[in-house]
């Protein structure tokens, strides 16, 4: 997959430099960083279950899930959660796989300074950051099914 990243993540029609070293990189645009932003999202939902009770997938079922934003983290990743149709458009247009890169890479971002600044479990609002928590995994997860890149649940 890091491989796969490194070559889909490049506009084909500008020169790169293979470098095992920056393929594996734990930090910064790559796969294994993304790799690790879904995984740390889905060990929240996770413990969000285990700990406090709070099965995201029954509230999804149930029809009661409801996400608010109203930390400025929380509106910044719904606004890059909301422009996934965009990169998908963008793609389609010129059927570059790097717009899906770049996108996936922001989404990390926004939803690492989120799960940074906001409280998620045992917090009033954890049921809503929960939810976009995973709204934010299954997101990354459309990601990587597009490009062919196998995601992990853990690390």
């Amino acid at each position: 997959g890091a491989v796969k990243y490194f070559d889909l993540r490049r506009n084909p029609t500008s020169s790169y430099k293979f470098s095992y070293d920056a393929m594996l990189d734990t930090k910064g645009n790559t796969a294994i960083y993304l790799l690790y932003a879904h995984a740390r999202l889905e060990s929240i939902v996770t413990k969000g279950k285990a700990d406090f009770g709070v099965d995201i997938d029954a509230l999804i079922g149930g029809g009661n899930a409801q996400i608010a934003l109203a930390h400025k983290s929380e509106r910044n990743l719904g606004l890059h959660l909301h422009f996934f149709a965009d990169s998908i458009e963008e793609t389609l247009n010129d059927l570059f796989p790097y717009h899906i890169c770049d996108f996936v890479y922001t989404l990390s971002i926004a939803a690492s300074e989120f799960v940074t600044q906001c409280k998620v479990l045992g917090s009033p609002e954890m049921e809503s950051r929960l939810l976009l928590c995973r709204a934010t995994a299954l997101t990354m997860r459309q990601c990587f099914d597009l490009l062919g890149i196998r995601y992990v649940m853990r690390i």
